[in-house]
């Protein structure tokens, strides 16, 4: 079976070894599973990296490669998306609204309208 882990080294250009153990590690145990739906779990980890950062309140350079991971993560989901246009304008619409989400919920807990 074709994983999404298999799916993530066959990228060309290669991405920095760093940067591709990072996703591997954010994507935890999806990273076995078909690449199917690699962009469906390549979306869920970054939002779930990136929820965790605002959580933590890191979002300065300290987690550079957080922030890469997340936006790498992203990428890749619409890379994936790519090769199947008619399912690309529907993850586009979701993952901005899901991300948009998360970042609202977080402007409205410091009070910041």
């Amino acid at each position: 079976m074709a994983t999404v882990r298999a799916w993530l080294e066959r990228r060309d250009p290669v991405p920095p070894e760093a940067l591709v153990a990072h996703v591997i590690q954010a994507l935890g145990g999806d990273a076995d599973l078909s690449q199917q739906e690699t962009a469906s779990h390549c979306l869920a980890a970054a939002e779930r990296l990136l929820e965790s950062l605002l959580d933590l309140r890191r979002t300065g350079r300290d987690s550079a490669l957080d922030l890469l991971t997340a936006d790498a993560l992203a990428t890749y989901a619409f890379e994936h998306d790519a090769a199947v246009p008619a399912q690309l304008d529907a993850h586009a619409s979701e993952s901005m609204r899901r991300i948009a989400a998360l970042g609202a919920r977080y402007e409205s807990a410091e009070g910041v309208a």
